[in-house]
């Protein structure tokens, strides 16, 4: 395709090109007539030179002299701050253990329950599906409650 290179050329460098023209969508072509494009709806366009932005020469001397690491150094929390956090943190994974805890043991006496004989009128594959849900829902529990407790493991052997 012509047109995107004609139009990073300088009016001097294209000489006597064509004009480009943008039709429907994003066609851009060189190869009309002024008439044909006016008959086809596409328009003419300018030539139009956009360079990319730079970083500017302030933002480079800024990394140099080291401005953005006092910046970061007054980012730093209180350590009792820190430590509060801390506790609430420890809080909340605490509480979201005991309810997971809580839903597991729900969800293995629904499954002892659902192991039980089958209802009357029930269609075993009904009851394969049931019981193919809740072990999937056991499952997931257990995996739930194996990462709280990886994350309660690592508030306590943190630092605080």
């Amino acid at each position: 395709m012509l047109a995107p290179t004609l139009l990073a050329l300088p009016e001097s460098a294209r000489g006597q090109a064509r004009p480009v023209y943008r039709c429907s969508g994003n066609l851009y072509t060189d190869a009309l007539e002024a008439a044909e494009a006016r008959q086809r709806g596409c328009s003419p366009i300018e030539a139009v030179v956009s360079l990319p932005a730079t970083v500017p020469p302030r933002a480079a001397a800024v990394l140099r002299t080291g401005e953005l690491q006092a910046e970061g150094a007054q980012a730093r929390v209180d350590p009792a701050v820190q430590r509060a956090r801390d506790g609430d943190k420890r809080r909340i994974l605490e509480t979201e253990l005991a309810a997971e805890q809580q839903r597991l043991a729900g969800l293995q006496r629904d499954l002892e329950q659902a192991q039980a004989p089958a209802r009357p009128g029930e269609a075993l594959a009904e009851r394969s599906a049931r019981l193919a849900l809740l072990r999937e829902s056991i499952e997931r529990s257990q995996a739930d409650l194996a990462a709280l407790r990886r994350e309660l493991a690592k508030t306590a052997g943190g630092p605080g």
